[in-house]
């Protein structure tokens, strides 16, 4: 990550309020943090995805823009809520996308061409969302240490100051996470299409 400008928690207090430079300068700072959350959460889908990174920070961006309510903390909250974002967008383009094939005209397929549909299990973003929401009601705080740590490609010590624990504790959290979700992976595999 990228070193925050000292004015940085002043711009985020700011980006919602009568300075419309702010917004400006906010996303001139984050930029490149946001780039790069963007294209940690594009590693994880599959090849041929039609967002590009550059595409996911921008629409993220515009949506952080509209958060209106939100009392930004400081550029670790204001990074998780974009990761968060992110991975909504994502899902919701998934989602979109696997209604589109439904409502598709039927076409005859060879084995070859099955073959060349199906994700591979660990690039199934819906079925790995389905699985941390179903976490999320075990244990909600393990859950968001996932979102930031899979999703968000936040480091331990970010994860911890945005949640307020400590770096250990969000190790213990991402340990406990990944068994579980590992378990619930492999034995609820979701159908792919």
């Amino acid at each position: 990550m990228s070193t925050p400008d000292p004015s940085l928690t002043q711009w985020l207090s700011q980006f919602q309020g009568p300075d419309p430079e702010a917004g400006q300068r906010l996303f001139e700072n984050l930029y490149e943090d946001l780039r790069r959350m963007a294209r940690n959460h594009m590693r994880k889908e599959a090849a041929g995805h039609t967002l590009s990174a550059t595409a996911l920070t921008h629409e993220a961006w515009f949506r952080m823009a509209d958060q209106t309510r939100t009392q930004w903390r400081n550029r670790a909250h204001f990074l998780a809520v974009s990761s968060t974002m992110m991975r909504r967008i994502l899902i919701n383009h998934e989602q979109a996308r696997r209604a589109d094939k439904r409502d598709a005209e039927l076409t005859s397929l060879t084995v070859s061409g099955l073959e060349s549909l199906a994700l591979p299990p660990d690039r199934d973003l819906i079925a790995v969302n389905d699985a941390l929401l179903a976490f999320e009601v075990v244990d909600p705080r393990a859950a968001k240490v996932v979102e930031l740590r899979f999703f968000g490609g936040l480091e331990i010590d970010e994860i911890a100051e945005v949640l307020d624990i400590s770096p250990a504790t969000v190790k213990r959290d991402w340990t406990l996470a990944k068994s579980w979700l590992h378990r619930e992976l492999n034995n609820n595999p979701s159908p792919k299409e």
